[in-house]
């Protein structure tokens, strides 16, 4: 039993068509809008790349620029192929070529769900990626002199101004590193020499920050120095505290940032997924309806369109035979000589020849 059948006659078959060619033509606009989403994204990730441990994330833009690229192509094509559909004697040029369209198709839209998909799917790595990468810029924020860590302080500032974030987690992940070079640390202070001893690394560990962590909502002129310590600090207000340094960790401000946009995406994608399913299942319809109609012999008949020939339990098990018997030799049991060594075939073939010709 046919799904989904249904039967055109010559003008539905022939609106059909036209139908699937304007909608493979926006479909080619699709595509574009996919790869236009894709070069944003990888544009976006490679704009902090230097605060992530890895690069997998660029995966997923990756995909979305080839499937892309692939939609135009595609699509392209498919617009050429449906625009002769309307004609039975130029449908024979392309029949060869509907069936490996149709399947290259379907994995095509499978992609693009694919890729929707890993936009939510991402933000566990992601975020394992930053909190790792944010860690790693931290520890070498003083080394402005080191090949390959020069930029470091200055991508972690502009980060913590412009998301309004300070540390890994929180302000206090600063108090865990040393962020001062040691270029800049009087070593005859008595105080600075106690307190690189008194580390076990030998580090000059202080409860301070970066000044990119101060907010300009402050009352007051920014108190980046002795926080574990609010009596050194002339009427300090615990109250008000909140108003001198970001409070959110870079990592979530980060991780908040790239969630909307994969969220934005990742919502086109699914809109044009079910786009392109709908293109598809037209271009389908078309391909069975215009075999029908070869078969049949009259172009001007009505001819039946289906998605499946058979039910979806017998086009699997059909599927399955066919790989099942890849591979395998044929045989023929009720051959009397399949056992019989060739030399002895041929003299019996040779005798039988013999007897023919005394017959005759």
């Amino acid at each position: 039993m046919s799904v989904g059948k249904v039967n055109f006659t010559k003008a539905e078959r022939e609106k059909l068509a036209e139908l699937l060619w304007l909608l493979n033509w926006i479909s080619v606009v699709t595509g574009a809008i996919l790869l236009g989403m894709g070069l944003f994204l990888k544009v976006e990730i490679q704009t902090w790349q230097e605060v992530m441990s890895e690069q997998g994330v660029l995966f997923v833009p990756h995909m979305l620029i080839t499937t892309g690229l692939a939609a135009c192509g595609i699509n392209f094509l498919g617009g050429k192929i449906c625009l002769d559909c309307a004609d039975t004697n130029k449908f024979l040029r392309w029949k060869l070529v509907m069936m490996p369209y149709v399947i290259c198709t379907f994995f095509f839209t499978a992609c693009i769900l694919a890729g929707a998909l890993m936009c939510y799917s991402i933000r566990s790595q992601l975020e394992e990626s930053l909190f790792l990468g944010l860690r790693h810029s931290m520890r070498y924020y003083k080394d402005t002199d080191t090949p390959g860590r020069c930029y470091l302080k200055r991508t972690l500032d502009l980060l913590q101004i412009q998301f309004q974030c300070c540390g890994n987690t929180g302000y206090q992940d600063w108090f865990q590193v040393q962020w001062i070079s040691s270029r800049y640390l009087d070593l005859r202070s008595m105080a600075v020499v106690d307190r690189l001893r008194n580390n076990v690394e030998g580090k000059f560990l202080m409860d301070s920050v970066p000044f990119s962590c101060c907010s300009p909502l402050s009352p007051r002129p920014c108190i980046q120095q002795q926080l574990s310590r609010p009596l050194a600090h002339f009427n300090f207000d615990q109250q008000s505290q909140h108003l001198n340094l970001w409070r959110k960790g870079c990592r979530q401000a980060l991780l908040d940032h790239y969630t909307g946009i994969m969220q934005s995406i990742s919502l086109i994608v699914l809109l044009i997924w079910l786009f392109e399913l709908l293109v598809l299942t037209g271009v389908r319809y078309l391909q069975t309806a215009m075999e029908n109609v070869i078969r049949l012999g009259d172009p001007e008949s009505e001819s039946e369109g289906w998605i499946l020939e058979n039910s979806l339990a017998e086009t699997a098990r059909s599927n399955f035979n066919i790989i099942k018997n890849l591979g395998k030799c044929y045989q023929v049991d009720n051959d009397p000589n399949i056992n019989v060594p060739a030399v002895m075939a041929e003299q019996e073939i040779q005798s039988d020849q013999v007897q023919v010709q005394r017959m005759g």
